[in-house]
């Protein structure tokens, strides 16, 4: 697989100009704010995406010099803190004229090098097969998503709404269908030889049996999801591990994130504006919520395997590229790739479903699995990145498979994990339910 220059070239320009576009979404008076006290203020990130490619190409990589020692420190690296952990307190950002001034000069030297330098190594700890290239290139589309569920937090005033924005809340939520899957195997994880690029935790493949079960068809929408929260769902510690339990108590939680009520009922809490509660939406949810609704449903939480299986897997025992073949990701296969700025109802896209007819697999909302983040077996750390994966090697991240509206289309590989603490209820996360093959 020869490295493409010029198409990292593209990429680098398409990710800058999205962020921008985010970006620009927001007003001034934000820009220091904190959306989520658990992630950095609005600032941060205009600087950390420019920082990180400079930092990890430029001068980790190709051994550059600096452009300001300072910036290129404070902007150096953005983590998802414990609830406890959180770190409450600002350093003095700079002005937003010196972090973009900063971020100008940084891309300026990441072009030149992506154009000019030689990226691509072999053996070479970081350029092997250009590796840092994509892990700028993807670190950059994945903090673009980010930046999105954290804009879904700040005050709608704040927000620049673009013209013709009129989300998808039509449609009556479709049937709590369930799907048989027989005993098979499924593959996880991928050989670095066979893919241009996959981040450590993807990294060896490996085949796993997986004994017969049964799916949602669909995810668990809003509709369903009510049945929950008025049947006092929340208010039943049986449901509910007992951390989980101790979370809803102490915030205290009593129905989704994304759900507010006013004098008109329920509403669900869009991108730029309130609009009634879309009962054939995917509900939005943290683990910990999505866990108790399987346990009051008689049900549980897929494993990594069974997404896997449900996903890619196939009758004659082949897997799939995507859920519906081979064929590029487009519009019609799902809600991805930010062209939509909330989900659209669950089960409008069948050109999408797996060989199996599971829908939604891919796009609308990253599903939550009972996986905790682990290493695969033969796994090593990136050397371009290497506390990317094995810092949440602790038990406490739990695996989430599929893609949301805003999830690049670079990333929709079926050996991609995504992961999250199980009471962090900010992400496009939703979920489906699924039983053992014997009941």
């Amino acid at each position: 697989m020869a490295f493409d220059r010029r198409a990292a070239l593209e990429w680098y320009c398409r990710n800058r100009a999205r962020s921008r576009l985010l970006f620009d979404l927001i007003g001034d008076e934000a820009y220091y704010s904190r959306p989520i006290a658990l992630r950095h203020p609005i600032v941060f990130y205009e600087g950390h995406l420019p920082a990180f490619s400079f930092n990890t190409l430029v001068k980790k990589a190709l051994g550059g010099p600096g452009i300001d020692a300072g910036l290129e420190s404070l902007f150096a690296r953005g983590i998802d803190p414990s609830e406890e952990a959180a770190d409450r307190t600002s350093p003095a950002w700079p002005p937003r004229e010196a972090v973009r001034a900063f971020a100008a000069e940084a891309d300026r030297r990441v072009l030149d090098a992506l154009a000019h330098a030689e990226v691509d190594r072999s053996g070479h700890p970081l350029l092997d097969r250009a590796e840092a290239v994509f892990a700028i290139l993807e670190h950059e589309a994945m903090h673009q998503e980010t930046l999105l569920y954290m804009w879904h937090r700040l005050p709608f005033e704040h927000k620049r709404r673009p013209d013709g924005y009129a989300p998808r809340i039509d449609g009556a939520a479709p049937p709590a269908d369930s799907i048989d899957v027989p005993a098979g195997r499924a593959t996880l994880g991928v050989d670095r030889e066979s893919i241009p690029f996959g981040w450590d935790n993807e990294l060896p493949a490996h085949a796993v049996d997986v004994p017969a079960f049964r799916v949602d068809r669909h995810d668990v929408t809003n509709a369903r999801f009510m049945e929950f929260v008025e049947a006092g769902g929340y208010d039943d510690s049986r449901w509910w591990g007992a951390e989980d339990w101790r979370w809803i108590r102490a915030e205290p939680v009593a129905h989704p994130l994304f759900w507010e009520r006013d004098g008109r009922g329920w509403r669900w809490r869009g991108m730029f504006d309130l609009v009634p509660l879309p009962g054939s939406w995917p509900v939005y949810v943290s683990h910990a919520e999505a866990s108790a609704f399987a346990r009051w449903r008689g049900a549980r939480l897929p494993t990594e395997a069974e997404f896997q299986r449900a996903a890619f897997g196939t009758p004659d025992g082949g897997e799939r590229r995507h859920p519906w073949g081979d064929d590029e990701p487009a519009r019609v296969h799902g809600v991805f790739d930010v062209t939509s700025w909330d989900p659209e109802p669950a089960g409008s896209h069948p050109a999408g479903a797996s060989a199996w007819g599971v829908e939604d697999l891919v796009g609308n909302g990253w599903e939550w699995t009972s996986t905790a983040f682990a290493p695969f077996p033969g796994f090593r750390a990136m050397a371009s990145y290497p506390e990317y994966s094995a810092d949440f090697f602790d038990g406490e991240h739990l695996v989430m498979k599929g893609a949301s509206p805003a999830t690049a289309r670079e990333l929709l590989r079926p050996t991609f994990r995504n992961w999250f603490r199980p009471r962090y209820p900010y992400v496009y996360a939703t979920f489906r339910c699924v039983w053992d093959g014997d009941r």
